[in-house]
């Protein structure tokens, strides 16, 4: 696939570099076209501007701040492709959700990109070392277009993990709680792994 990256920093190139490794073509693009370009060098892949890595991409990673995100988004032409967003708004103490869902905000600006949300649930060092020993790491991916959700599930397995349909994107304002939830336990020493249990006897 080609990949356009939105932004520079940890998530873009952790990501970045697994799927570069597992042969995708990548566009780097930042604000700063010099950083981008730096980022790129190290991938191995060409860096440029923001808008030059919305129109290079058929998928499109959204790595910007959260309280970037949204203007970054409004201020490109993004055409039909595929719109990652893996950005968490979340405010400190307390890890709360900081706005509505990021999500649905983002594709209300988005023009006739298919907002997917995924990749949200784990920090830069987890897709760094990807793939995890032992089972495969679930990647729950919400979004509403299938030939979105189709390419974003092949680029978790791309880095190893297994993909986790979890429904349309309205139902990622409770991916990105989730989130918010597990942030909170983490900070506070918890293990969110002991939290559920086997899926035969869940329910």
């Amino acid at each position: 696939m080609r990949i356009g990256i939105l932004g520079n920093g940890s998530m873009a190139e952790a990501l970045g570099g697994q799927w570069a490794k597992a042969g995708h073509e990548l566009f780097v693009g930042g604000r700063s076209v010099e950083r981008a370009r730096e980022v790129g060098d190290r991938l191995g892949v060409r860096g440029g501007s923001l808008q030059d890595a919305a129109a290079f991409g058929e998928v499109v990673l959204l790595a910007v701040p959260a309280e970037a995100a949204v203007a970054t988004v409004r201020a490109l032409e993004l055409g039909n492709s595929t719109l990652i967003d893996c950005t968490n708004a979340i405010t400190h103490p307390g890890i709360t959700l900081a706005v509505d869902a990021m999500a649905e905000t983002i594709s209300r600006y988005a023009g006739q990109a298919r907002v997917v949300k995924a990749f949200n649930l784990a920090a830069d060092s987890v897709w760094r070392r990807a793939p995890l020993s032992g089972q495969p790491l679930g990647v729950p991916i919400c979004g509403d277009d299938q030939h979105a959700l189709d390419q974003v599930a092949q680029l978790v397995r791309d880095l190893g993990c297994e993909p986790v349909h979890a429904g349309s994107l309205e139902r990622a304002r409770l991916l990105e709680a989730t989130a918010a939830f597990a942030i909170g336990i983490w900070f506070g020493g918890g293990d969110t792994r002991g939290l559920f249990p086997p899926k035969d006897e869940a329910f």
